[in-house]
């Protein structure tokens, strides 16, 4: 079977270029480098390798999610900590790597097992599930970008000009999908052993994932949509994770080219382009707070300072990115304990009376496992968590304030999740930088492709969401 490329009528595009180019025509059905066939597991193992590239990268061509969130100031060239997203047309490049790169690996990989007569049947409905929750995942992540976005059309190969989905009715979809395959995980069963590179083959940890990640998603609606949030949170939370051993971790290689972005970004490229930015440092130093260490490397001088958020700044003055992000084989997270715990802290503080515990616990225990995951020890975080300003009982802000800048906190490195949940509880209090093109971001705007290869459907999306543009609030940002 070839494999499918997808990125709509960019595809037909590319086609009708490479075939100008190409002498004879059947030499586009000849790549002496590349198999006529690709299994399964390969695709699938290939398609968490990508969203997962995806969300960690630092290159500013893919990935600013950490300048949106403040963690990270930029030094000879501020443009994208101002908020230019048009020069590098980063949006076009984050869309199409995900729709590309990874719907189209998992479409792919889903059709393979489908189509396998000799696999084993509760092997196949395991791989079936897993397919199916990582491509939920991927959806969730290009609607939390975008807004409505190409969905029931996305994936057929001969609709070059796919319509936009309302994204409410596809959040509630992916909800009810993200159901479905959990429900079909078998744990007795084997899945894809070692191509999976998130659980290795576990089925009770994809189990586990897939309800903290039904949490997350639910938790977002939960201002949106207060009773379904909370029936859903609270059929989830019981089954989410409880350690910080369930976590969705992707293990990177100390072997290039599988090697963690951040590597290749700020150690193989030699670029000096990144500080810690004021916002957060200057936050971790007011808290005395036990990552510091682990986060950030010393400013010259000594202690750690952070550089001007969204203006050039002096590499040698400022704190640079820790020596812990820069391994090779350092782990990307797709979600973990300590999220799940600030998620059920909320959730009481919500009224939703069938998750177990008080939130005064659930938030101590996802402060004390984020400090730990990053090296801290117990007794560090006994004490950070006894200072008024981080003590559930006399830290301010009500509970989106407690949660949100402690959440803000432990999201570190992990830019769109703490982007988002910024934009859902609307703490800690950002502020734009002078030079900045607009107010923060809520949302990337659309494609240049799309709006000049889909153009009736790219309008009618614009129109339906109340303007392409980075102030626009998707549709469950209520406050």
């Amino acid at each position: 079977m070839k494999k499918l490329t997808l990125s709509y009528i960019t595809l037909a595009f590319t086609m009708v270029l490479t075939a100008s180019c190409t002498k004879n025509l059947t030499d586009l059905n000849q790549n002496s480098k590349k198999p006529a066939t690709v299994v399964a597991p390969t695709l699938f193992a290939n398609a968490e390798l990508n969203i997962t590239n995806a969300m960690t990268s630092t290159s500013v061509n893919v990935n600013i999610f950490r300048l949106l969130a403040q963690y990270w100031t930029e030094t000879t060239y501020p443009d994208e900590s101002q908020y230019d997203l048009s020069t590098r047309n980063i949006p076009q490049e984050f869309w199409h790597r995900l729709y590309r790169d990874v719907l189209n690996d998992l479409n792919e990989a889903k059709k393979v097992v489908n189509e396998d007569a000799t696999l084993d049947a509760a092997v196949k409905k395991n791989q079936l599930a897993q397919i199916e929750i990582v491509t939920i995942y991927t959806y969730n992540v290009i609607l939390n970008t975008f807004g409505n976005i190409p969905y029931t059309d996305a994936m057929d190969i001969d609709n070059l000009s796919p319509k936009y989905d309302d994204a409410k009715t596809v959040y509630l979809d992916l909800l009810a999908r993200l159901d479905a395959a959990n429900a079909n995980l078998d744990p007795a069963a084997a899945s894809f052993g070692n191509s999976d590179i998130l659980y290795k083959g576990n089925v009770a940890g994809w189990k586990k994932m897939a309800s903290s990640l039904k949490m997350r998603m639910w938790m977002v609606l939960a201002d949106d949509e207060p009773a379904k949030a909370k029936a859903g949170i609270e059929q989830a939370s019981p089954n989410a994770f409880t350690s910080a051993a369930d976590n969705a971790v992707f293990q990177y290689s100390t072997v290039p080219p599988n090697t963690n972005p951040l590597w290749v970004d700020l150690v193989q490229s030699g670029r000096l382009d990144f500080v810690g930015a004021n916002t957060l440092v200057d936050t971790m130093n007011a808290l005395s707070d036990p990552r510091r260490p682990f986060f950030f490397g010393e400013a010259a001088g000594g202690g750690y300072k952070g550089g001007i958020y969204g203006t050039s700044n002096d590499y040698s003055a400022f704190s640079p990115v820790g020596d812990l992000l820069r391994k090779k084989d350092f782990p990307s997270i797709w979600i973990d304990y300590t999220e799940v715990e600030f998620l059920r802290a909320e959730a009481i503080e919500r009224g939703m009376t069938g998750v177990a515990g008080t939130a005064a616990t659930h938030y101590t225990n996802a402060v004390t496992a984020s400090i730990i995951s990053w090296g801290g020890t117990d007794a560090e975080a006994a004490t950070y968590l006894a200072q008024p300003q981080v003590a559930y009982a006399t830290a301010t802000g009500g509970y989106k304030g407690k949660i949100g800048v402690q959440k803000w906190l432990a999201l570190y490195n992990r830019g769109f999740e703490a982007w988002t949940e910024w934009r859902r509880l609307d703490f800690p209090k950002l502020v734009k930088p002078e030079e900045a093109q607009s107010e923060i971001p809520l949302r990337y705007p659309y494609p240049v492709s799309e709006q000049n290869l889909n153009q009736t459907n790219y309008d009618a999306a614009a129109k339906a969401i109340g303007g392409d543009v980075v102030t626009t609030k998707l549709f469950w940002d209520k406050f």
